[in-house]
């Protein structure tokens, strides 16, 4: 082992019963290195990650930390070698303050049977601020995910670690808290920290790794300097094929110009949004912009009656509706995919089969018994519809990758046959070739006559699958942009609330910025 080697894997494999996550895997981290690791969902890297930092155990192979063999059977242990973990999904605990969250494992270790909490506060304000100004007196579930994921990065900030895994960290981030977050990185490889970095963002890779490793159906592929080898190298790699067209042929403007199938008039809570009016038509993809905070994702909830709105109307092909609450919704034809997978998406604990079918019970029932072999006939043909990579639709949505999830929460919406599929987020975390899948399959259901709404942070896939994007600027539609007039600027120029109103680019939906 070189002298600079701070963690070698060694043909390490991890069996989920009869799934394979990882087969024969190897990786090298050197001392005050950052270095990449790509794949798709389901190509192992959380696998590896989570056996690192001890959530997990291998079923074979040998870890080494600084040419030694060791054993990691916890997280604990894992700290205790100077490593820490950065999850993709938020692993906090809501109803403990921020501060409780950032330093709960070094108040596990410690002796005395009294808290200062005034010192606590004080400790995790400090570390808090290099990230962003949040009050780390609050409680971790009144925060919105942006933030969660900020109060997980810091909880690892304060460990003092010399290796660092940095899980899809800036998926839930805005473009100013993601380049505080690559300030930081750069300075803990200036102090000689090794970092794995987990990213799908290219540009993410290639700005700070400086090497990258790719794993493809939970086996090693090959590593690389960053400085020789391109992003479409990368991809290739990852998904084994060429990625021709990430995002599928749009429909023509006559193709989509049916009836609305949605219409909104006048929407609001009384808080976070007011004002909203707009139509979604029949085989349209409809694409809601604007910086995260901005009202997005209460706009959907409440068209959904996941909210309570105060004011406004929802119309239902031409037809009020009286929505009371998310089951009403549901009924009417109204689906919504939540940008908090694990929190809203699905439930982990059930398995694939229950997962899909729990929106729609009264179908797969008689006489007050669940018909089981209906119920797994309709989840094997939709995740087949997917390509959820799985063992079975009888194993936990909690043994499979994040990706694999989020097509199992989406395969939940489309079983109850919906008019409308309201999605926030919906490629959060998922690597390209899966995205690619997702994009594809959106725009065959907006060709089937589905009325789909995408919320995206992500601005060149609102442009590339979107056919019209309305952006939200501090809860009003601040303009609408289609056509040759769907830029990246055009967006952010009204997300910022600096549209101008004479831009023959942006087509007013009736509110100034």
């Amino acid at each position: 082992m070189a002298s600079g080697t701070v963690l070698e894997i060694r043909n390490v494999g991890k069996h989920f019963g009869a799934v394979k996550a990882l087969t024969a895997v190897n990786f090298q981290l050197e001392r005050g290195e950052v270095h990449a690791l790509c794949g798709e969902n389901g190509a192992g890297k959380s696998t590896l990650m989570n056996i690192i930092a001890g959530v997990l155990q291998p079923s074979e192979g040998e870890i080494l930390v600084d040419g030694t063999p060791v054993k990691i059977p916890s997280p604990a242990a894992a700290q205790s070698l100077g490593i820490g973990l950065v999850h993709q999904e938020i692993a906090l605990c809501p109803d403990a303050t921020v501060a409780e969250n950032m330093f709960m494992a070094a108040t596990n270790r410690r002796r005395s049977a009294l808290m200062n909490y005034r010192k606590l506060e004080r400790d995790a304000q400090a570390v808090m601020n290099r990230l962003a100004p949040i009050d780390v007196r609050q409680r971790v579930g009144d925060l919105p995910i942006s933030s969660q994921q900020l109060v997980e990065i810091a909880k690892a900030l304060t460990l003092d670690c010399r290796l660092l895994i940095l899980d899809e960290p800036t998926a839930a981030l805005t473009e100013a808290e993601a380049q505080v977050l690559f300030g930081i990185v750069r300075d803990l490889k200036a102090r000689g920290v090794s970092i794995i970095y987990i990213s799908h963002r290219m540009a993410e890779v290639f700005s700070l790794c400086d090497r990258v490793t790719v794993f493809r159906d939970g086996r090693y592929v090959s590593t690389e300097k960053v400085a020789d080898v391109t992003p479409e190298d990368v991809v290739r790699l990852m998904v084994g094929r060429e990625i021709t067209q990430l995002y599928p042929e749009k429909q023509q403007a006559s193709e989509r110009a049916g009836e609305p199938i949605l219409a909104v008039r006048d929407l609001g809570d009384g808080a976070r949004f007011r004002d909203i009016s707009f139509e979604l038509r029949r085989g349209e993809i409809l694409g809601v912009g604007g910086l995260i905070g901005s009202g997005r994702t209460e706009i959907a909830e409440g068209i959904c009656a996941l909210r309570p709105v105060t004011h406004g109307e929802i119309r239902l092909h031409d037809k009020p509706l009286r929505l009371r609450r998310y089951s009403d919704a549901a009924k009417a034809g109204i689906a919504y995919l939540s940008e908090d997978r694990k929190g809203s998406g699905v439930f982990l604990d059930l398995s694939i089969a229950q997962n899909i079918a729990v929106l729609d019970l009264k179908v797969l029932t008689a006489f007050g018994l669940l018909n089981t072999r209906r119920e797994r006939a309709l989840a094997e043909e939709l995740t087949r519809r997917l390509g959820v990579r799985m063992g079975g639709v009888d194993m936990p949505v909690s043994s499979l990758s994040g990706g694999n999830q989020q097509k199992v929460a989406i395969a939940k919406q489309l079983a109850v046959h919906p008019k409308v599929i309201l999605m926030d987020e919906p490629t959060r975390g998922i690597d390209v070739g899966a995205k690619s899948e997702i994009h594809r399959l959106l725009r065959e259901l907006a060709r089937a006559g589905i009325g789909i709404l995408v919320i995206s942070s992500e601005l060149p896939e609102l442009i590339g699958l979107c056919d019209r994007v309305l952006v939200v600027h501090e809860g009003r539609i601040a303009g609408e942009v289609s056509g040759a007039g769907m830029t990246e600027e055009a967006i952010m120029r009204l997300a910022s609330g600096i549209g101008a109103a004479n831009d023959t680019n942006l087509k007013a939906s009736g509110h100034a910025a």
